[in-house]
């Protein structure tokens, strides 16, 4: 049962994730060259930051499912990626989800992007990926592990 929750909390991560951290991070660029008819293809980068980040939280819940089975829920590194999830998911929700609708306002109105709304947008997807690298790295390398990696 473990492998089969283990296989379901990776699959989840990369095909929610993946998704979320690519189109976050060409969302900002795209924004600066939307006003040169390229609004389709921002509103279709931020669908999939919001759709996938909804299909995401499959991710913590498969994570805490296959921690109990393996009996590694007290451990200091599972500890951590939880809370750098908890951090990234935040990031997400709090900085980018909400800048990236208001530079799509801006854009349906016709109005001019301030090229430092979407370099600020840049540095909080910068940091929501590294927040999710990071934790990657804990669940691969996991501290006093037994598997020898």
């Amino acid at each position: 049962m473990t492998k089969f929750l283990l296989t379901l909390h990776v699959l989840a991560a990369i095909v929610a994730i993946g998704p979320v951290t690519v189109a976050a991070s060409m969302f900002p660029p795209a924004a600066r060259t939307a006003q040169e008819g390229r609004l389709n293809t921002v509103r279709l980068l931020h669908r999939i930051c919001r759709v996938y980040s909804g299909i995401g939280l499959t991710v913590p819940l498969f994570g805490f499912a296959t921690a109990a089975a393996m009996g590694v829920l007290g451990d200091a590194w599972l500890t951590a990626s939880i809370t750098l999830t908890a951090v990234a998911a935040g990031i997400l929700v709090a900085f980018v989800l909400p800048r990236q609708d208001e530079i799509l306002e801006r854009l349906a109105a016709d109005q001019p992007v301030e090229r430092s709304g979407t370099v600020q947008l840049a540095m909080f997807t910068g940091v929501f990926n590294l927040l999710w690298a990071t934790v990657t790295v804990l669940m691969i390398v996991r501290p006093g592990s037994t598997t020898g990696a």
